[in-house]
């Protein structure tokens, strides 16, 4: 699940007030923002190695009530619906933090349900694919000279097509049509992180965030790691 065709509400053109002016400032909000993303994938992992190695009776549960899921599932949606919509919610400090930190417990419960129907091999593999990706995609979005903030219209096109499309593999339920959809969902979420990473650098990018929008920021990247996550799971395969 994806929401960053809400991040449109953060960004503004360059020479606007979000403009990065002191270099020093971009650093800070940088590194403030990789630190929490750290600590959400941090939370994130440790749900789902406790969901993966606890004892059968428990992952029975989670799996047959559904309601936990379901639970989990709202609580996502209504945060981040508050946080993304909500811009003094986002800047208020520790509501934000409070807020981004339920909302990652949340969403770590629901990949700890969702990994427990994996194998724990495909899980791993997944995940390391998953890392390695990530700090490549990172170094690339610091170092290149192609701007892709300029994409955000394209992107938000093909995540309304990804959507469109896994409805139709979810009706058809076919082998072909899942591997090229979780193919498209990694391709897709890879460019947003790309995307995402350079928001924050300012600079020559087209299009920058605020300082200020350290929790936003935090969100977007978390949010791509998770779904590029997901698809590359789904291509792993090794369901139970």
């Amino acid at each position: 699940m994806s929401y960053n065709d809400l991040e449109a509400q953060a960004l503004s053109d360059e020479g606007g007030g979000f403009e990065f002016s002191d270099t020093s400032i971009r650093h800070g909000f940088i590194r403030k923002v990789y630190a929490i993303l750290s600590v959400q994938l941090v939370i994130t992992v440790a749900i789902i190695c406790g969901f993966n190695f606890s004892p059968d009776h428990v992952q029975d549960y989670l799996l047959y009530n559904t309601w936990v899921f379901w639970t989990m599932f709202a609580i996502t949606f209504v945060i981040i619906i508050a946080l993304s919509c909500g811009g003094n919610l986002r800047r208020k400090f520790p509501v934000n933090l409070i807020a981004l930190l339920i909302f990652t417990v949340c969403e770590g419960v629901l990949l700890g349900i969702v990994c427990l129907t994996y194998n724990t091999n495909a899980v791993l593999i997944a995940a390391g694919i998953t890392g390695i990706m990530v700090i490549a995609l990172t170094i690339f979005a610091f170092q290149t000279k192609i701007d892709f903030t300029m994409l955000s219209g394209i992107l938000f096109v093909l995540l309304i097509g990804l959507i469109i499309f896994g409805i139709f593999a979810l009706i058809f339920q076919n082998d072909i049509l899942n591997i090229v959809y979780a193919s498209l969902g990694a391709i897709i979420f890879s460019v947003y992180i790309v995307f995402d990473t350079q928001l924050m650098l300012g600079g020559s990018h087209k299009y920058t965030i605020s300082p200020e929008e350290y929790i936003f920021a935090a969100l977007n990247l978390y949010l791509d790691i998770v779904n590029l996550f997901l698809f590359l799971l789904m291509l792993v395969g090794g369901k139970k």
